[in-house]
């Protein structure tokens, strides 16, 4: 009796092996049948542009970190393919990625300017727009700092700087063309407030003491999947099915979680009128 017990459950662990195995081959020949992404099934990967500050990388290990790489992580188990993040300094180094093809998709902020080079999804992730200042700042509001003479430091090419440039009408813009290079010129008093976005201006405030940011919002970076222009339609349509999978299943919002980044929101379903 305890021999047929083993031979039983011997069988019934291969069957499940079996299955899983089945299971995994049908999901792969979907995806190798969908003429969307057939091409990166076959390649075994996707190459995901991203851009500083969307990541960060470890210093010892180099593992890379953020919202963003859940992401990619998620897309490549969707497609049955490795996720594979591609790190660029700034989001036109992103761009001329996916238009050379050596990136065949990336997660963007949203913005007419670009829109001219890349087809967005839906958006489906945003984080606020705010100014960061330094202790002792008179500036309260938006209103304070678009002021004469007040200079504002921005990281050129950002969506929180093309978005800030459209409003200021006083205030001095002073462009750095890096992230880091910008808190910099707050730092060194070089700017009188830092423009970006909330979550990163949260985790940078503390390198300077005393500085707050403003409760107001300028606009909001609204994420979508981006591919080059004109290109992969149907790859397009394959991403942004993804995405409103990953927003029904609550999968976007265990990711913002996770990332405990202050100010990022799952972005809602459009209503269709």
């Amino acid at each position: 009796m305890k021999m047929r017990r083993t031979i039983f459950t011997a069988l019934g662990s291969c069957l499940f092996l079996a299955f899983v195995q089945f299971a995994g081959a049908m999901a792969e020949t979907q995806q190798v049948s969908d003429p969307r992404v057939a091409d990166l099934v076959r390649a075994g990967k996707v190459r995901v542009a991203l851009y500083l500050p969307q990541y960060s990388k470890d210093s010892i290990t180099g593992e890379l970190r953020g919202w963003p790489i859940d992401i990619v992580r998620a897309l490549g188990e969707r497609l049955g393919v490795e996720g594979v993040p591609v790190e660029h300094p700034t989001p036109p180094a992103a761009i001329e990625c996916l238009k050379s093809g050596a990136c065949d998709v990336s997660i963007m902020g949203i913005d007419p300017v670009r829109a001219t080079e890349v087809d967005y999804s839906p958006p489906f992730i945003q984080v606020d727009f705010t100014y960061l200042v330094p202790a002792g700042s008179s500036i309260r509001s938006f209103a304070d700092a678009d002021q004469p003479g007040v200079r504002i430091a921005v990281v050129r090419n950002h969506v929180s700087t093309l978005t800030l440039t459209r409003i200021l009408k006083q205030a001095t813009p002073v462009y750095a063309e890096m992230w880091d290079s910008a808190f910099e010129l707050l730092r060194t008093g070089q700017a009188d407030a830092f423009a970006s976005v909330r979550g990163e201006l949260v985790k940078s405030a503390p390198k300077l003491p005393g500085s707050r940011l403003l409760e107001e919002s300028y606009g909001a970076n609204r994420f979508g999947m981006a591919v080059s222009k004109g290109q992969a339609a149907g790859r397009l349509a394959y991403m942004s099915e993804f995405i409103d999978e990953a927003r029904a299943s609550g999968l976007i919002q265990r990711i913002i979680d996770r990332s405990g980044l202050v100010g990022l929101q799952v972005v809602p379903v459009a209503k269709s009128n």
